[in-house]
């Protein structure tokens, strides 16, 4: 049987006027949140998943890297964990936007919606596993190739491009870091700034000495047919021949529903030690909305099982039920 959040044996999350009650709201079901999930219901806990089912990596037809599954789409790999954890009776997995996350006494409020059906929760913690929402470039035909010939992970997605003449769109500071890190599968390799002015001399010393090529012109559109890019068209014309590249989106946290005054770095990313607490008992984050940001899908799996850890234990200690730093 669950243990229920007042310590007392329940088969399955409890409900009254409030609506649901459990231990552990996990808000988002990628890696980071399935896992979490898992190993919250494998520790006895009445958990309450909840996902909108908006996957920042839905276009992407195979993931990498992720021992037992490499090669597997992400939309399947979410599938088989979904199916996973509602295997519990502990579990209850449900689609909803959540629109706000609240404290309640010593508890937190969880409300969402879906196609007119409103969900509402108390737990005593919430782990906030939502991801991020991308921006990628203005290039018409970018979503078109993405996940097929582009894509955004060189660690997940190098190894198939590796050889090719690829490019590089990038239009950010970090440009030359991830422009060397990206040659290491390919030494044609040209990086184009799309017109921002991300590069001085140094950078570009640092780039030509690593036979990285840079072109620093505007960027009019990929091209390319059904068998996927062929090319990098500029403003002024000229296609340069491609077969695939990367691209640096900038990323954004959509996390304006949470109302606790938890930490964020810089980028908006909810700062957690180690385990994934905030400074806000009770409240957890993991995954690509922690720093430093988007990572691999095994990465955020292993970091949603340490952070379900830290949960059960803060559980068993009471140390979720201070409300001292609330917006």
């Amino acid at each position: 049987m669950a243990r229920s959040d007042a310590g007392v044996p329940a088969d399955t999350a409890s409900a009254d006027d409030a609506g649901l009650i459990v231990d552990v709201a996990v808000i988002g079901a990628g890696p980071a949140g399935l896992s979490a999930a898992l190993n919250l219901v494998r520790a006895r806990r009445t958990v309450l998943l909840v996902d909108a089912n908006r996957p920042r990596n839905a276009a992407t037809l195979q993931s990498h890297g992720f021992l037992t599954r490499d090669g597997v789409s992400p939309l399947e790999l979410r599938k088989l964990g979904r199916a996973e954890v509602e295997g519990y009776p502990e579990a209850t997995v449900v689609q909803a936007v959540v629109d706000e996350v609240a404290p309640d006494g010593a508890r937190w409020r969880v409300h969402g919606a879906w196609r007119g059906t409103e969900v509402t929760a108390s737990a005593r913690a919430v782990v906030v596993a939502t991801g991020l929402r991308e921006e990628f470039p203005a290039l018409p035909m970018l979503r078109a190739f993405y996940g097929t010939s582009v894509h955004s992970c060189v660690e997940c997605d190098g190894y198939e491009k590796a050889g090719e003449p690829l490019a590089f769109v990038c239009e950010t500071p970090d440009v030359v870091d991830r422009a060397l890190f990206l040659a290491a599968w390919s030494d044609d390799l040209i990086v184009y700034t799309n017109g921002a002015p991300t590069l001085d001399d140094a950078g570009r010393g640092r780039l030509a000495a690593a036979g990285v090529r840079v072109d620093e012109r505007g960027v009019a559109d990929l091209e390319g047919d059904r068998t996927g890019m062929t090319g990098v068209r500029l403003v002024d014309g000229h296609v340069e021949p491609r077969t695939g590249g990367f691209v640096r989106p900038t990323w954004h946290v959509d996390t304006g529903w949470l109302h606790a005054q938890v930490e964020r770095d810089a980028d908006g990313l909810l700062v957690v030690d180690g385990v994934g607490r905030t400074a806000v008992p009770g409240i957890y984050a993991v995954g690509d909305v922690t720093p430093p940001g988007p990572e691999q899908l095994i990465v955020a799996a292993g970091h949603g099982a340490r952070t379900a850890s830290a949960v059960h234990r803060d559980l068993v200690g009471g140390l979720t039920d201070v409300r001292d730093a609330v917006q």
